[in-house]
């Protein structure tokens, strides 16, 4: 297969800093799309991969899964793009698409496994898939998703990952009017939870550790915030939420925030801690209650998240960057210093020597 040879910014090892490198693209086959991208979102995944702190990098790695680009390039099969148009990569870039959840439009939970878009098996170049950290993408159009063009293009970069992670799980358990919902954690993910479930017309409660997050949570959508920390609080709560949102990746109790549940209430959990956390039997029985666990989204739960975002005038709260800082950033990052994603203005690429 013809390639190309694109700069890039990633990694030789796990304890190595990012650097400038260059990588081969595939040249455009009839079903695909070429995206100069012109802004990438940092997600803790990627920090998680660069370190192989999950274990399972292959070397060198090219993190980004939030991408938000211009297309330069179309197969001559493509009919859902052309060449101008705005376009943004997700998570995934193909799965087995013969599966049970393929067929019925689940490629996230792919029963051979999805195609991650950086550090999965790339079926084109028999190698290791690159991320957006880098100058082009070239994907095919089934993965490609269209981008209002009503709405900031760096703030929108987040939604590809943090968005639709949010998005999944509240529109699975039907959040709407006359709902009382919980988000854990006000971060990248908690940010976006705030957000679309006051949109979607939640009664939105946050629950947080940390008094400094009391009004940022407010100036998110929140309608009332309980602190965690106070048992006088948590006790007050008790049995009066019917979705719970964890989007915490450290360790904590989530016994804690089970007991806030109604009745048939469900916690769902999109962070994901290193360890396993314990779950006592008697959070969940006296009250049939529900501990589940969700990831990412469709692409065609992407599209409508992106539309509703476009209809209702939603992004990320976002810091952008050049790609040149990217390993302050991640040390940033694990601070907990940045409200509330990192985007890379990839231009910065382009014009370095």
């Amino acid at each position: 297969m013809n390639t190309q040879s694109v700069k890039a910014f990633g990694t030789d090892a796990p304890e190595a800093a990012l650097k400038e490198m260059q990588i081969d693209r595939r040249e455009p086959t009839s079903k695909d799309v070429e995206i100069d991208i012109l802004f990438c979102g940092v997600c803790h995944s990627d920090l998680h991969t660069a370190r192989n702190e999950w274990h399972g990098t292959v070397y060198p790695n090219v993190p980004g899964h939030e991408i938000v680009g211009r297309i330069t390039r179309v197969g001559e099969a493509v009919r859902k793009f052309k060449v101008g148009d705005l376009a943004a990569v997700g998570c995934m870039v193909d799965s087995c698409r013969e599966c049970e959840q393929c067929q019925k439009g689940s490629e996230q939970y792919c029963e051979k496994g999805n195609i991650q878009t950086y550090n999965s098996p790339d079926k084109h170049l028999n190698k290791q898939t690159f991320g957006g950290y880098s100058e082009k993408l070239v994907v095919d159009e089934d993965f490609v998703l269209r981008v209002p063009d009503n709405l900031d293009l760096a703030a929108t970069a987040p939604l590809l990952c943090a968005g639709v992670t949010t998005w999944s799980p509240l529109k699975h358990w039907n959040i709407g009017q006359g709902m009382k919902v919980g988000i854990v954690g006000i971060g990248g993910l908690g940010h976006m939870g705030v957000k679309l479930a006051k949109a979607m017309g939640a009664y939105v409660v946050v629950i947080t550790t940390s008094t400094s997050k009391i009004e940022d949570a407010k100036r998110l959508g929140a309608d009332e915030v309980i602190l965690s920390t106070d048992p006088e609080q948590m006790a007050a709560n008790a049995n009066t939420l019917h979705f719970v949102l964890d989007c915490v990746s450290a360790e904590h109790d989530v016994n804690a925030y089970l007991k806030l549940l109604k009745v048939d209430g469900t916690l769902a959990l999109v962070g994901a801690p290193e360890h396993p956390l314990p779950i006592a039997a008697f959070s969940l029985i006296p009250a049939r209650k529900n501990f589940a666990g969700s990831t990412i989204g469709s692409i065609q739960e992407t599209q409508e998240m992106l539309d509703f975002c476009g209809e209702n005038g939603i992004t990320a709260d976002v810091e952008v960057i050049n790609i040149q800082d990217i390993n302050e950033a991640y040390e940033r990052l694990l601070k907990g210093d940045i409200k509330y994603r990192f985007v890379i203005d990839m231009a910065s690429l382009k014009t370095s020597s």
